[in-house]
């Protein structure tokens, strides 16, 4: 993704999201008397807002255009004008450019269904893996363009099929057909579609089916399509070529560099026979974009002074084709006067194609309804949810007009590398004293086993902590909001058992038990489950004195346990607005078969706000023992450790009660297109461990501080603090995962 071949595909979706304003209108002819002038634009990624600088030029010189031909990039910008966009509205757009608005293919994390928030809080962080036959499939491309789509029907706003001749200005796309690899010009078809086929950079953004076709960038055949523009009756061409430098050889490190450069030096040869086609009465103008990044979608604007000084320097040229200031008003009032969205209701949703995936299902998630008026927003974010889902390559839709009746059809394209998925994980940790930790995690998820979305998932840790879990999970009903979920899991820790900040001894700790949960989901917001669980745990001296030796060390489980689970967090590892929270209770019984009869409660929670760059994090904990029955030494809580108590190590306090209280405040320094977010923060803490495990352990209230560097990076949260409590201990911390 380092690559300038990475960057320039990454680009092109930048300046999709940036035009999303441009409604269609009916075609109009162009005046008699003049020669007809089209308009041929170049791809180029994030140089192709260039293009933006020369229709300035082309306006303010009054220079009629009759007709649009463009080519990956530089089919969003002509469909953005030829759909009758305005040159102010697309410098406007590009100016409120974000990387979210391009990469956050999953609809906004509140909206998304609790089971799969839940990822976000393990160490996870492979892409998935398909599994089916015994092969592993991998995806198609990177980005899948859900998200690209959403932005382009804002932009096309003309839904269902249309004839490009038809638009206020007549328009052709070029995409390249991936089994052929042969060129195919659109005059035809759905507007957001074509646009997004004709810049679906191979192996980065998923190829686009259109009428049988799988199509990708029309760059790597026809970059510059000057002959499309000769055939829709061009008599003058005005060709804006962005260029497609080389890289040097020491950017070819990489696959991606390397792939990069092969289709790199296939776009410059297919530009070049483009370029010696044109003709002496036409005109070509290229920005001297030099070294700008094709992948440099955050400074976009740049990038508009140099289209208008290309166009400047061929003006003389130009002014020759210009209009009278009246005619030319009058022609542009034509091709700006757009027809108003048709947001009138559907009579069905439809979901053609499905083979895994019960339609039902899908249409209990979303908003849009049958017989109500569409709203533009609520339908994209219907799609973005769908695809949330976790079951899909790609997501899209279609109005159709049927005899007496409209059908908004949903095109959810099960993930073909489906329907069975691993994934892999990996967290680190260290206190720089001699303790430093790792967990290997993989997790493998079978999905859609029967009609209303029953999934089977294993998950395997080693390390630290080793387990294994494995869960299948049975909705009730096709909205999904009961289910049951039967489990059986095996885990063998370490317990640490500290002396303030000294370590005495370790137990070893081994887990195996089985359960039954029935519950609820509430869709998006959280979770409610209860259950009984059975089994045995087994308790043993690791290191240490044998005075402290547990007994029984073997003791038979038996509980029913509750869980509320909500979840409105807009990011896992270093949220900038929500609250999120846990409730549990675990109520052990000789009824069961327990060994011992205890209760245990505790309550987690959080909640967010930001200031712009300024976020302020108030965390809770709160748990202890309802009875008198004592909590036994396996499931007691056990606290301390970076940001749960800073400056002591990592779980040095263990005892019958805690209340904890902290506010973390951390500044957003950068981001990046992969790095939401680099930061620098610190944390105010408040707690207690009551009736310690080791009897003259702290008892009062603790106060601690811990100052940190975080980063949000693609392997996880990565954090480097230090911690002091205010009885003089202190620590430093590492983490590559959650703390």
């Amino acid at each position: 993704m380092r690559s300038k071949f990475a960057r320039a595909a990454l680009a092109a979706l930048g300046l999709a999201s940036a035009l999303a304003a441009a409604p269609p209108a009916t075609a109009q002819a162009p005046e008699a008397k003049r020669p007809r002038i089209c308009l041929v634009l170049s791809g180029g990624g994030a140089r192709g807002a260039a293009h933006v600088g020369v229709l300035k030029v082309l306006d303010e010189l009054r220079v009629p255009i009759d007709c649009v031909a463009g080519t990956s990039m530089g089919s969003i910008v002509g469909g953005a004008f030829a759909s009758g966009v305005t040159i102010d509205e697309m410098e406007r757009t590009l100016k409120d450019m974000s990387t979210d608005l391009l990469f956050k293919e999953k609809p906004p994390r509140q909206e998304r269904l609790i089971r799969r928030k839940a990822d976000d809080f393990t160490s996870l962080f492979t892409p998935e893996i398909g599994i089916r036959g015994g092969e592993l499939l991998l995806p198609k491309g990177i980005v899948s363009g859900v998200q690209l789509e959403s932005v382009l029907r804002a932009l096309a706003k003309a839904q269902g099929y249309r004839k490009f001749d038809q638009l206020p200005v007549p328009f052709r796309a070029v995409a390249t057909d991936l089994v052929t690899g042969k060129p195919v010009v659109f005059s035809s078809g759905e507007l957001a579609s074509v646009m997004r086929a004709s810049m679906s950079v191979p192996g980065l953004i998923d190829p686009v089916e259109i009428d049988g076709k799988l199509l990708v960038d029309g760059g790597l055949t026809d970059n510059l399509p000057v002959n499309v523009a000769r055939a829709m009756g061009a008599d003058v061409v005005i060709a804006v070529n962005l260029g497609t430098p080389l890289m040097k050889r020491e950017d070819l490190t990489s696959i991606f560099g390397v792939t990069g450069q092969m289709i790199n030096i296939l776009t410059e040869q297919n530009v070049q026979v483009s370029l010696a086609s044109l003709k002496p009465t036409d005109i070509l103008i290229l920005p001297e974009l030099g070294t700008f990044s094709a992948g440099d979608f955050d400074h976009l604007l740049k990038t508009i002074p140099i289209g208008e000084a290309a166009a400047q320097k061929v003006a003389e040229r130009l002014s020759k084709l210009s209009l009278p200031p009246a005619q030319y008003a009058a022609l542009r009032q034509r091709q700006l006067a757009v027809a108003p969205a048709d947001l009138r209701p559907v009579d069905e949703i439809r979901f053609p194609g499905l083979t895994r995936v019960n339609p039902a299902v899908l249409e209990a998630e979303m908003e849009t309804r049958p017989g109500q008026p569409i709203d533009q927003r609520t339908l994209d974010r219907d799609m973005q949810r769908i695809y949330g889902t976790d079951d899909f390559e790609h997501v899209s839709y279609r109005i159709i007009e049927e005899t007496g009746k409209r059908v908004l059809a949903v095109d959810a394209v099960e993930k073909a590398w489906g329907p069975d998925y691993l994934r892999f994980g990996l967290g680190l940790s260290s206190d720089f004293s001699g303790d430093a930790y790792f967990n290997l995690l993989a997790s493998y998820r079978k999905t859609w086993i029967n009609s209303l979305g029953a999934e089977w998932r294993t998950d395997l840790q080693v390390g630290r902590t080793s387990r294994v879990l494995t869960e299948f999970y049975q909705p009730l009903n096709a909205r999904q909001y009961f289910f049951v979920a039967p489990y059986a899991e095996a885990e063998r820790r370490e317990l640490s058992i500290f002396n303030n900040d000294q370590r005495l001894a370790i137990f070893d700790l081994k887990y195996a038990r089985a359960g039954l949960d029935v519950g609820s989901q509430f869709t998006r917001y959280g979770e409610l489950r209860l259950g009984a669980v059975f089994g045995d745990v087994r308790a043993s001296v690791d290191t240490g004195p044998p005075s402290i030796e547990p007994n029984p060390n073997k003791v038979s489980q038996g509980a029913f346990r509750g869980r509320l689970l909500f979840d409105q967090l807009d990011n896992a590892n270093f949220p900038r607005s929500g609250y999120g929270g846990r409730f549990d209770v675990f109520n052990s019984t000789s009824a069961l078969g327990a060994t011992q009869n205890y209760t245990k409660w505790s309550l987690d929670g959080q909640g967010v706000h930001s200031f712009g760059e300024h976020t302020f994090n108030l965390g809770l904990r709160f748990g202890g023992r309802i009875g008198s029955d004592p909590l036994p030494a396996y499931d007691q809580f056990n606290w301390g450790g970076f940001l749960q108590q800073s400056g002591y190590r990592t779980g040095a306090l263990l005892g019958q009660s805690i209340a904890f209280g902290r506010l973390v405040y951390y500044n957003r320094l950068a981001r990046f297109t992969l790095v939401p977010g680099i930061y620098a923060g610190f944390s105010l803490e408040a707690g207690r461990v009551g009736t310690p495990f080791i009897p003259g352990n702290q008892t009062g209230t603790q106060l601690s501080a811990a100052a940190f560097l975080g980063l949000d990076s693609p392997l996880g949260p990565v954090y480097l603090g230090y911690g002091r409590t205010e009885s003089g201990f202190g620590s430093f911390y590492f983490y590559l995962g959650r703390p």
